[in-house]
């Protein structure tokens, strides 16, 4: 009798093992449409499409006033065959969106300027576009030679509130992000 409890008890972890691992892979992601670098007079500008998503965890989360902040994060760098990659461009930009029980808006914000919503749908078009996002100076870049551009926008889950940072940890609902988006540029 004793072999038949070690059996069991063995299937039971690795079913939990095996549950934790669907999990983690079927975590909530933020994909990715396009992204693109132009030139709009003396700087490049990054425009990008994102396809942001919120689950009910995080709806809920929102409408009992829990601020949700993203992070939109860009990397330009020039490969070199002699040395380390050298990195000629980064960017970090925060956004926090808030729901406000007494007007019923949702607001996204971005340093001073901020915006308000009737609705999440518009507030997450908002968050999903990028649009002429100045990135590099045109002078900082030679002319003709290969860079390696990448973007991603993600949920900043050590912004929230202690108690939700732990259950973070644990949930799956609470990890939205985009992979990092690369493609080569040539200006």
């Amino acid at each position: 009798m004793l072999p038949t409890h070690r059996y069991l008890a063995g299937l039971l972890c690795t079913t939990a093992l095996l549950w934790l691992a669907i999990g983690v892979t079927l975590a909530d992601t933020i994909g990715i449409k396009s992204a693109e670098l132009l030139l709009e007079e003396d700087n490049y500008v990054l425009n990008a499409q994102f396809d942001v998503a919120f689950n009910p965890t995080l709806e809920e989360a929102l409408q009992k006033g829990v601020s949700l902040y993203f992070v939109l994060e860009f990397e330009l760098g020039r490969p070199r065959w002699y040395w380390v990659d050298e990195k000629v461009a980064e960017l970090s930009v925060q956004y926090r969106l808030s729901y406000s029980p007494l007007t019923q808006q949702y607001r996204l914000s971005s340093g001073l300027l901020s915006q308000q919503f009737d609705s999440l749908d518009e507030a997450e078009r908002l968050l999903s576009r990028v649009v002429s996002r100045p990135v590099v100076a045109r002078d900082a870049l030679v002319q003709g030679a290969r860079y390696d551009a990448a973007v991603r926008l993600r949920l900043d889950v050590a912004q929230l509130p202690k108690p939700f940072q732990i259950n973070a940890l644990a949930s799956r609902d609470w990890s939205l992000q985009s992979e990092w988006y690369r493609w080569s540029f040539t200006p």
